[in-house]
């Protein structure tokens, strides 16, 4: 008994170590970030950023959280050396081989424990945002061309990583297959609660209209119709996004593009010459954390001593973007239109993930199902109580994502006289300078009753 104890209790410290961190052992990244997600949604920036936890995920996820938060707060310099951090962390793991003896332990540590133990990887709309927001970062800079190297950067990790997506996939298949466990991930993907028909834009349309933005203002008006298309293809009711393309395929002579947009749109009505451009990003709310869902599973062995497993799965319920007052440009409301849904993003990401996790979580039921009959051997129900308490506290959901993005966001152009304006909402005020035949970006991000936001000259309208 002693004996058996004493192994246990080594593999437990082995488990430990692998991923220096027990909260991953007995709890979840949600319920660990609960009080800095609740600060965001609540507005409370300062209080968010003091609250994030410390290095649960590892530089990943912790530079991102940290980068978001501080960009919001308006902590330019600390947003920027955290999304730096990230990025070279992302770069290093994408430089390491796929198979590697600090990894393996890892999943060797998540096979008898839960999915937090495994090296955390970034989905592929995490990675766009990653280079967004270091790309906002150098435009608040005024530095136009790191802006663009960013963007560039985004939509090449994004192929990268859905490449490398799908290949997981299809090796968690082969390993179903071969372990006997497709039918058994079927049964339990059809208990899975539904997220729900829409589950929103596999692209993200933020990234392309942002993109196409700068690309313009650098005189790259290939580029910048390439990225506005895009945007125009994932947003097709945004009648920015659409004025946009029209407005430059007539610039650029799209005579067959001219044709088809409008048909749909209508003919582009060119305005003066006197004016400039302002377009403003409206990032609201906080996306929603993942949740832990459970399916108890009962497993008997031979001396009909028992054990209760549970399937922990991350899923997100029902989510309700939040509902704000139009902003107002000189005391005027905007109009605006909706760019991208990160809820629907974040969900369409877990759901094409699942199989893979649900995988690993059948193949942890039989591993831990076989550490409790050898802990119970000899009809011990010492052995098997204390198999059974280690297998429920360690049995966590995988809840790590980025969880300080906005939840969605708008935008909304128009022409202006030249001078000075002002974008308000609820007593909060964004200058903006406004040249003819040029264009002004306004990024603003909103939640609870706050709003931080600046504004930038570009190039040419």
């Amino acid at each position: 008994m002693l004996k058996r104890a004493a192994v246990a209790v080594l593999s437990f410290s082995l488990v430990a170590c692998a991923n220096l961190s027990t909260q991953s052992l007995f709890s979840h990244y949600s319920a660990a970030n609960s009080q800095a997600h609740q600060a965001m949604q609540q507005g409370q920036y300062q209080q968010a950023l003091e609250a994030l936890p410390d290095a649960p995920a590892g530089d990943i996820l912790d530079g991102m959280e940290k980068g978001r938060v501080g960009f919001v707060a308006q902590h330019y310099p600390e947003s920027f050396a955290a999304l730096k951090v990230s990025d070279n962390a992302v770069k290093q793991q994408q430089r390491e081989a796929v198979l590697q003896v600090s990894e393996g332990f890892n999943q060797a540590g998540s096979l008898l424990t839960n999915d937090n133990m495994i090296t955390y990887k970034p989905a592929d709309y995490e990675l766009g945002f990653l280079h967004l927001y270091l790309s906002l970062n150098y435009l608040q800079q005024r530095d136009l061309e790191g802006a663009l190297v960013e963007v560039r950067r985004a939509n090449q990790v994004q192929e990268a990583a859905k490449r490398e997506r799908e290949a997981e996939l299809g090796r968690a298949e082969q390993e179903a297959r071969r372990k006997g466990l497709d039918q058994n991930l079927g049964a339990v993907l059809a208990r899975y609660p539904d997220v729900g028909a829409d589950l929103g834009n596999v692209q993200n349309g933020y990234l392309f209209y942002f993109s196409g933005v700068l690309y313009e203002a650098d005189g790259d008006l290939n580029s910048a119709y390439i990225d506005y298309k895009r945007a125009l293809a994932v947003a097709p009711d945004n009648v920015f996004v659409a004025d946009t393309v029209l407005r430059l395929a007539t610039r650029m002579g799209m005579t067959d593009d001219l044709k088809q947009l409008e048909a749909r749109y209508g003919k582009y009505q060119a305005p003066s010459r006197n004016q400039g451009r302002v377009v403003i990003f409206d990032e609201q709310g906080v996306v929603a954390a993942k949740d832990s869902w459970r399916l108890p599973l009962w497993l008997y062995d031979r001396h009909g001593n028992g054990a209760v497993y549970n399937l922990a799965l991350p899923y997100y319920g029902n989510t309700v973007a939040p509902r704000f007052s139009p902003l107002k440009m000189d005391n005027q409301p905007l109009s605006s239109s909706n760019l991208s849904n990160i809820n629907g993003m974040a969900q369409y990401s877990l759901s094409e993930e699942l199989p893979v996790i649900v995988l690993r979580q059948a193949l942890r039921v039989l591993a831990k199902d076989q550490v409790r009959q050898s802990a119970s051997r000899g009809a011990d129900d010492v052995g098997n109580v204390l198999a059974n308490i280690f297998n429920t506290l360690t049995e966590q959901p995988d809840t790590r994502s980025w969880q300080t993005l906005p939840a969605k966001v708008d935008v909304s152009h128009q022409m202006l006289a030249p001078g000075k304006h002002a974008v308000t909402w609820n007593g909060h005020q964004v200058d903006v300078d406004v040249v003819a035949g040029r264009t002004t970006m306004v990024w603003v991000s909103r939640q609870g009753n706050q709003l931080t936001g600046w504004s930038v000259l570009l190039g040419d309208s």
